[in-house]
Formats: C-alpha cells, sequence, structure tokens
C-alpha cells in the first residue's frame, strides 16, 4: 500500500509539472506583454526553472519507485540529493519570496497585465502549489541528506551565483531586468539582496532537513529507511 501510495503520489506529481511546464513552453511571446519572454523566453524565470526542478525531481522519483529500486542504489541517492539540496529549498523559496513581493507590490513581481495572459489556476500552479505538494513529499518518505551540510550549501551558492550571472547577462544584453524589482537595486544593493536571498534558502534547507529528521526519526530507529 504504501509503494502503490508513493509511486502514484509521484506520478501524479511529474504528469502535473510537466503539463505546467508544456503550458508555459507553448504560450506565443507575440501574444505577451512586451518584453515578458524576450531573450531567453521563460528560461530566465526563477519560477519556470523551478517548475522544471520539481518535475525532474518527481520524474525521477516515479522511476525509482516503479523499478523498485533498493536502498543504497545510485538512483535513490541522486532522488534524495535532488530534493534535499534543491527541490525542497529553492521550491519553498519561490513560493515565500513571491507571495512577500506579491503581498507589498505585485508590480514588483508580476504584473497585472500578465492576468490578461495567464489565468489563475496558472498562477497558482506557478507561485502556491508547490509549497503542499512538497510537504506531501515530506509526509511520504524519509529522505537521506548529505553528509556533511557545507557540500549541500556550497552547491546550493553555486547553482545561486549561477542564475544571479544568467539575470544580469539578460540585463546586459538586452536591458530588461527580469523582474522590475532589481531596477531598484545599486550593484551593491544587488549583491545584498543575493545574499539575503541565498540566506533565506539555506534556512529553509535547514529547515527540510529538521522537518525530515523529526517526521522519520521514530520510524527509521523502528524499521530503518525504505
Amino acid at each position: 500500500m504504501t509503494w502503490t501510495l508513493r509511486t502514484v503520489y509521484h506520478v501524479a506529481g511529474f504528469s502535473w509539472y510537466a503539463l505546467v511546464v508544456k503550458y508555459l513552453a507553448a504560450k506565443d511571446g507575440d501574444q505577451l506583454p512586451t518584453g515578458i519572454f524576450v531573450y531567453g523566453g521563460p528560461w530566465k524565470y526563477l519560477t519556470f526553472l523551478n517548475l522544471l526542478l520539481q518535475m525532474t525531481f518527481f520524474g525521477l522519483a516515479a522511476v525509482t519507485d516503479l523499478q523498485q529500486e533498493k536502498t543504497g542504489s545510485a538512483l535513490l541517492k541522486w532522488k534524495d540529493l535532488l530534493f534535499s539540496v534543491f527541490a525542497f529549498p529553492v521550491g519553498m523559496f519561490v513560493v515565500l519570496l513571491f507571495w512577500t513581493i506579491y503581498a507589498i507590490d505585485r508590480e514588483l513581481v508580476y504584473p497585472a497585465a500578465l492576468d490578461s495572459f495567464f489565468p489563475p489556476w496558472i498562477n497558482h500552479a506557478m507561485h502556491t502549489f508547490v509549497f503542499p505538494v512538497l510537504l506531501g513529499e515530506l509526509l511520504l518518505q524519509p529522505h537521506t541528506y548529505p553528509k556533511t551540510k557545507l557540500s549541500a550549501l556550497a552547491a546550493l551558492g553555486l547553482v545561486g551565483l549561477a542564475y544571479l550571472s544568467w539575470i544580469i547577462w539578460v540585463y546586459a544584453s538586452v536591458g530588461i531586468w527580469v523582474y522590475p524589482l532589481l531596477g531598484y537595486f545599486s550593484a551593491a544593493g544587488l549583491m545584498g539582496f543575493f545574499l539575503f536571498n541565498m540566506s533565506v534558502v539555506t534556512l529553509l534547507y535547514l529547515l527540510g532537513q529538521e522537518l525530515d529528521g523529526r517526521l522519520w526519526r521514530k520510524s527509521e530507529a523502528k524499521t530503518g529507511r525504505s
């Protein structure tokens, strides 16, 4: 029963994210507000990259379930690494940051003009539903975290730096910031904002590790990891 539930959940998660990604990728740039998909299309948005990340994780999780991978297999290790270091902290970060900025001034992150092009369900698919889906994954099974926090956080930092370099490249190429909010920062302010965001992502990584430990510590002591 546990295997069946886990497999159905992972296949459903992969299918859901694949549907959302397909919808966004199929959007015609000519129909969108000026500058939205210029240079890099949806690939310059952290929200879209996070959807790809979540889809990849759930796809890999579904494969490990269907193949009934044994504890310690390479696929299981990669699945747990992908969830613990990237899918959980990045996914939670997207939800937290988006709705925080949206509550202050939506024009800084998701201009009202987009409401005419994206239905409400797409906004929530990108920025809301990620949260309960990740919580469901935490509740569904335990995950093995890296033995050293430093290596995990270093990997997160490198990914964050790569994304910062990408959005700066986009601005340097076409003169448009990926998010309007970034246009209000000086160079020093942009770096400070980046460091603040990485601090939040770090805390979310630690939160995921703590939640996983609290949820599964007693179970592991009795039965071991499945």
